[in-house]
């Protein structure tokens, strides 16, 4: 688990095809000290499984559907990517509950700084599978970010963001267009899930009587 808390900006030094999949090698300087291979890390926002770790670097094999269902499909050697390792029992929560598994992949609108201030907003394009999930005030995570929706209209949703977010994350690196790996809050889902089979319990309870004579 994650809590979409970046802890350091890595680069993709090399992609390769191995068959059907692709391994991506990632050159940073903390993180390869902490992992070993079969730790999980999140890659911008994606939860990958660390293998062929070296001093400077790590690398993980990437699925098809993981390369054509997030931001992967437009990565290229030297792309910046955003990484967390996992939260520790003992640590502190710092954002949310982040499982590293994309819902969806947003479109990057824009990112401008607000009129007299020294923060940015980050406006996004959110697919329906992660705009039904988002609320004003909630949490999402964005590239592996976690972050705070200010504003949702019409699909599109608005966060701001402070300069230290735009340093210390791959946002700066990103242009308009640009698809963005976004994951919707975990407990939403749940919700969602547990209404859905207590309204289903019912409808059959009722067909049940109705059957019975009742």
């Amino acid at each position: 688990m994650f809590t979409g808390i970046i802890e350091e900006v890595g680069r993709v030094a090399r992609i390769e095809q191995r068959g059907e999949n692709r391994r991506i090698t990632i050159a940073a300087k903390n993180a390869p000290k902490e992992l070993k291979a079969g730790d999980s890390a999140s890659v911008s926002g994606v939860c990958l499984t660390a293998l062929d770790i070296k001093s400077g670097s790590f690398s993980a094999n990437l699925a098809p559907e993981t390369w054509a269902l997030t931001s992967f499909s437009r990565i290229h050697e030297g792309a910046l990517v955003n990484l967390e390792l996992p939260m520790k029992a003992d640590g502190r929560f710092g954002g949310h509950i982040v499982q590293g598994h994309v819902d969806g992949v947003g479109k990057l609108i824009t990112l401008e700084r607000i009129a007299d201030s020294e923060n940015f907003w980050l406006r996004i394009e959110l697919p329906r599978d992660v705009k039904k999930y988002t609320v004003y005030k909630g949490s999402l995570c964005i590239e592996g970010i976690s972050l705070t929706v200010a504003k949702l209209e019409d699909g599109i949703c608005t966060v701001a963001i402070i300069p230290h977010t735009v340093e210390m994350t791959n946002l700066n690196s990103l242009k308009p267009g640009n698809p963005v790996n976004l994951e919707a809050d975990l407990i939403a889902k749940y919700v969602e899930k547990m209404m859905t089979r207590e309204a289903a319990e019912s409808t059959l309870t009722v067909e049940e009587l109705v059957r019975q004579g009742f």
